[in-house]
């Protein structure tokens, strides 16, 4: 074969810069992600009740969930379901948990699939979308995501894709938000667009008649004051504490109106106003007060101190660079609608995952300088190491190539897997163009005989350099196992490579050198 190749050198030219097009029109076909997603064998599904559910409701529909999620998912295959409702009543650190949950309208079901289920997880989140959808129109449903490495991808956020309407321009954002998540779900792909505000709450608000205050001997202050010991007790405004004198150890003391004494709104307007200290005559909250009832924001997010919407969307179905261009149109549309001062930005996995590709792209580039530059250096010559790279155009070809016969998209690792195959394919390169330079300065050979000894000598050393590494990488390309899809982009991206790369090494990198090659005497006769 390789002598039929240096025979008809142009035509095997042709072919390969025929397969260097055909490879660069696939390559917007093969899809980018971040990193791979992992079947983790669980999901948390966030179900949201209309606000200002209480939370007796709330738990409710979260048994009701439960008993859909139990007849869709068959009993073998789930493993355990935990539900967590509303937000804890006490004092509580919520900065280790990300912010879905808003409210007493808010609860998540973790759903623990068994080792040796049926079906694979994303095909029933997918079923109990359709089915929840059906069943409870008036919930809101979305998936956070389940595994380790999503969630710190997420960096703390409930969705792959965050856009965020940032600026001073309260109403016109709200409605810019809303248009942007309204087309986000006509994109195919997204799932789960959502606004992570909710801003129409029920409110009580209680509006103190500062002048029949004023006759009556009160403040403001202490009409809140009084009404907070009442509602949620005295450790608020009036911490106190008692030392038990045989252990020394202080305990707070709470004074709280008894929760009973408060169901209803009249018996809260009936909450007596203490004026001063021994006044035996209070006066009632409803006497110094007015009553609204508003809607109000249940989470009010800044960044940078400015107020911010943030509108969430995952992807399903597809990979992140699809949408990443269409979402971006959506943004370009939309900044325009801003007034000065505000902005529409993209964050998430899509920024991060551009930025790591652009990073891991330019270090591809500059690896192969340095490779280059470090063999000029070694040869003394520039035009060996031009022809041993020549090698590495079938290795990106060949990663291609099986990334997208196997429906894998770009990522981190597979990235990672080219730059492996670039280093094995200039390894195998280099033994090749080496022991044809060395056998035309050796001999009475030409170029075209050099490169085909060199061939026929060096066919065993590469086919084994390159079959050790991918049977090697077979493995871990079928991703199996627990967390295998992880590094499977890995595996195949290595073997696509060098199987491309070797037959690129072995046929038309003779042929290169054929055009190319010469020997030293005569090149350090053109210098002279």
């Amino acid at each position: 074969t390789l002598g039929w190749t240096l025979t008809n050198r142009k035509k095997v030219l042709g072919v390969f810069s025929l397969v260097l097009v055909f490879t660069a029109c696939m390559v917007p076909f093969v899809g980018r992600d971040f990193f791979p997603g992992v079947d983790a064998g669980q999901f948390r599904l966030h179900m949201r009740a209309p606000a200002g559910t209480r939370l007796e409701e709330t738990e409710r529909i979260a048994a009701q969930v439960e008993n859909i999620i139990r007849e869709t998912i068959p009993k073998a295959d789930i493993g355990s379901i935990i539900s967590n409702i509303g937000i804890a009543a006490d004092a509580y650190n919520m900065t280790f948990t990300d912010n879905a949950t808003l409210g007493t309208a808010d609860a998540e079901l973790m759903v623990s699939l068994a080792a040796d289920k049926s079906q694979p997880t994303l095909t029933y989140t997918r079923q109990l979308r359709e089915v929840l959808r059906e069943k409870l129109p008036e919930v809101a449903f979305f998936y956070q995501p389940a595994d380790i490495v999503t969630q710190i991808l997420n960096f703390g956020l409930t969705a792959a894709i965050d856009v965020q309407v940032i600026g001073t321009d309260n109403e016109n954002n709200l409605q810019v938000a809303k248009a942007i998540q309204n087309d986000l779900r006509l994109i195919p792909g997204i799932v789960d667009a959502r606004l992570h505000q909710v801003l129409d709450a029920p409110e009580l608000f209680l509006e103190v008649d500062r002048e029949r205050a004023i006759q009556l001997g009160l403040s403001e202050r202490q009409v809140a004051n009084n009404l907070m010991i009442s509602l949620s007790g005295s450790s608020q405004v009036q911490p106190s504490y008692w030392s038990d004198p045989k252990s020394g150890y202080p305990y707070q003391i709470s004074v709280q109106t008894p929760p009973h004494k408060l169901a209803s709104l009249d018996k809260v307007l009936q909450t007596p106003l203490i004026l001063n200290e021994g006044d035996a005559t209070p006066q009632l909250l409803t006497n110094v007060t007015r009553l609204k009832r508003q809607a109000a924001p249940v989470i009010i997010n800044r960044t940078n101190t400015e107020l911010v919407y943030d509108v969430y969307a995952s992807v399903e179905k597809t990979d992140l660079g699809s949408v990443a261009g269409e979402i971006d149109e959506i943004v370009t549309k939309y900044k325009t609608q801003l007034k000065p001062g505000n902005q529409v930005v993209v964050s998430g996995q899509i920024e991060s995952m551009k930025s790591a590709f652009n990073r891991l792209g330019l270090g591809l580039i500059f690896a192969a300088l340095m490779v280059y530059l470090l063999m000029v250096v070694n040869f003394q010559s520039f035009r060996l190491p031009f022809i041993i790279i020549t090698a590495l155009p079938g290795a990106m070809c060949g990663v291609v190539w099986l990334l997208f016969l196997t429906h894998t998209p770009f990522s981190i690792p597979s990235l990672m897997g080219a730059i492996m195959s670039v280093g094995v394919a200039t390894a195998n390169s280099i033994l090749l163009v080496n022991f044809a330079s060395d056998t035309l300065e050796e001999g009475n050979l030409n170029l075209g005989q050099s490169a085909l000894e060199a061939g026929r000598t060096r066919l065993r050393p590469i086919l084994m350099t390159a079959l050790a590494m991918i049977i090697g990488m077979l493995p871990m390309s079928l991703g199996m196992g627990e967390g295998g899809e992880q590094n499977a982009p890995l595996g195949r991206a290595v073997i696509g490579g060098l199987i491309l790369a070797t037959i690129t090494t072995l046929l038309f990198v003779p042929v290169v050198f054929s055009y190319l090659g010469k020997k030293k005497k005569h090149l350090e006769m053109v210098n002279a």
